[in-house]
């Protein structure tokens, strides 16, 4: 047996899912007649609290259509330091949207009001105009960290005084919601646009979704289309989120408890380090410097036991509990990381 920690990406379908794409109706997208599509994005925006939304391919083209929906060629974004849209899609933002980043050193991915009011710059032939700022809840390389209520509500309200748009990359922002035991609509209330993954804790096989206003959409519709996002007859994919946001929302509560479980155990453990206050999700880091192990020595030899995590730094891995991940998977997986870690010392 495998044990697989390496990221919540790696959920399979249920089999609801599975038969919902095969009895999907279907039609052509790019003309707007997949009835399933069009079904999975109506859905979206209720939850949302927005006025449309848009199914794309993944996170990353949720991301990019929405920055180069907000802004032009040469705009600055504001956006954390470690943040996922930074860090992990390939510069897009700058490559292919033209933004310059302006970047806020947030508290394990967190970012507040005064920290955002120090990277401002005046008005000045010299420097780029923000126009967008970028919020990510759950904050990946925070470590799965969460943004309260009130503060998604304090940056956005102080963002639109300053005249800027505020995008949301809530790949986990179904995570972020039930940690904070409120309906997702009022963690993005004060947000122009927000992207959600389907595939990721979620467990639909592929796809994301991005919500904002009509007008928003319709430019995100188009962006999409030269991103070469236009799917055809997609209904037989949207049929498996249409389940996932039926089915699978409330259900992250046990990943956020086997995750705090596995934290918990691991922090008893000598040579490992873990911030416990980051353990808000599903996620957990772990600093392995006083075992003198890199992390990739570290990824092979449990892997050999059968467990599978990632390396995110030289000394560090990082373990996310999913649907496939039961509390005696959990507990398993802490004996195989003692028993390893007992050696390795």
């Amino acid at each position: 047996m495998v044990i697989n920690l390496r990221s919540d990406t790696q959920t399979l379908p249920t089999e609801e899912m599975l038969e919902a794409m095969r009895r999907a109706p279907l039609g052509d997208d790019v003309f707007g007649e997949d009835p399933t599509v069009n079904r999975l994005e109506e859905m979206a925006a209720a939850r949302m609290g927005k006025e449309s939304a848009l199914f794309v391919a993944s996170g990353t083209m949720g991301n990019l259509c929405a920055l180069m929906s907000h802004t032009h060629p040469g705009d600055e974004v504001i956006l954390e330091a470690e943040s996922h849209t930074y860090y992990y899609e390939v510069g897009g933002f700058s490559a292919l949207a033209g933004l310059s980043p302006r970047f806020v050193q947030g508290n394990h991915g967190i970012m507040n009001v005064d920290m955002i009011k120090k990277v401002i710059r005046p008005e000045n032939i010299h420097f780029p105009s923000a126009t967008l700022l970028c919020i990510e809840n759950t904050h990946n390389r925070g470590g799965g960290t969460i943004y309260p209520p009130s503060l998604m509500d304090e940056i956005g309200q102080f963002a639109h005084k300053e005249g800027w748009k505020v995008h949301i990359d809530g790949a986990r922002i179904f995570n972020a919601a039930v940690a904070s035991g409120v309906k997702v609509k009022e963690l993005v209330k004060s947000a122009d646009s927000v992207m959600f993954c389907l595939s990721k804790g979620l467990s639909a096989p592929v796809g994301s979704v991005l919500a904002g206003d009509q007008n928003f959409i319709k430019r995100a519709r188009k962006v999409r289309k030269m991103l070469g996002g236009g799917m055809r007859q997609a209904g037989v994919i949207a049929a498996a989120g249409i389940v996932a946001l039926d089915t699978m929302v409330d259900r992250l509560a046990e990943d956020h408890s086997n995750a705090r479980y596995i934290a918990e155990e691991l922090i008893k453990i000598d040579g490992l380090e873990i911030d416990l206050n980051t353990v808000q999700t599903n996620m957990i880091y772990v600093d392995i410097s006083a075992l003198n192990i890199t992390a990739d020595r570290l990824e092979l030899l449990l892997k050999e036991q059968g467990l599978l995590v990632s390396p995110v730094s030289p000394y560090q891995i990082r373990l996310v509990t999913n649907r496939h991940i039961n509390s005696n998977e959990a507990h398993q997986a802490v004996i195989i990381i003692k028993e390893i870690v007992e050696k390795v010392r």
